[in-house]
């Protein structure tokens, strides 16, 4: 499935259980590791896990079966892997405390100076 594809599938699942606060992020210029970043908030562990539940099964929809999945458990920070889109469904505190958003949007240089 292409980036935009699993972008907007994981998107619609996470609006589908009101998220909060989802936010994209395309990372390929800044990391190899994959094209784009979608994070949400959810309202308690339980909200988190419905949320993670939705997404899996939307893309299982769409044939995608392997994927990494941590922090399911907790239900703090669950984080999808699907190759070029790597999803995040947080506990609104660590989130913050995280910061993500503020991690990969800000300018830095490649190498030390």
């Amino acid at each position: 499935m292409e980036a935009d594809t699993t972008l907007a599938v994981v998107r619609d699942a996470m609006e589908d259980l009101k998220a909060l606060d989802i936010v994209e992020l395309s990372v390929s210029e800044k990391t190899h590791l994959t094209d784009y970043f979608i994070l949400c908030s959810g309202t308690s562990s339980i909200h988190i896990r419905a949320i993670a539940d939705r997404i899996l099964e939307r893309m299982k929809e769409h044939g995608v079966n392997g994927i990494r999945r941590e922090g399911y458990q907790e239900a703090r920070w669950i984080l999808m892997d699907f190759g070029d889109v790597v999803a995040h469904v947080f506990d609104p505190d660590d989130r913050k405390f995280y910061a993500l958003e503020e991690f990969w949007e800000r300018e830095r240089p490649l190498l030390p100076q």
